[in-house]
């Protein structure tokens, strides 16, 4: 882009900002459209589209996964843009933040003791 690595990086971000004001003055123009931003850090390339399998970072060069859960075989690029849409249409949640943006707590008190036998806790006695 240019030889200015700190300048190119604004001019990048600054193309992108504009594109999606763009995108939503368009659709806001047009009654039925409507323009959802997810995070870049969704990991759309890491997650199965079908049973939402993560298996974690992959190197670029591999173009098909297969997943280890599932055993459907995946394009990584299809794959990304089946959760990307997922996303978008809000069929997917992070469990690490609310709907209303923020990071969730821990609820309940971990240091608690239960109230069940340690037997019963296990599971191995049934």
């Amino acid at each position: 882009m240019l030889g200015n690595r700190k300048l190119a990086r604004a001019i990048s971000q600054q193309g992108w900002g504009t594109a999606r004001t763009m995108c939503e003055a368009k659709a806001s123009m047009v009654n039925d459209r409507e323009v959802r931003i997810i995070s870049r850090w969704e990991p759309t390339s890491q997650i199965c589209s079908d049973c939402g399998f993560r298996w974690g970072k992959v190197a670029l060069s591999v173009r098909y996964i297969l997943c280890v859960s599932c055993g459907t075989e995946h394009d990584r690029d299809g794959n990304a843009a089946k959760n990307i849409e997922k996303s978008g249409l809000g069929l997917t949640q992070d469990s690490k933040w609310t709907k209303n943006g923020r990071k969730t707590s821990i609820s309940g008190n971990p240091t608690a003791l239960s109230s069940q036998p340690y037997s019963e806790q296990l599971g191995l006695f049934a």
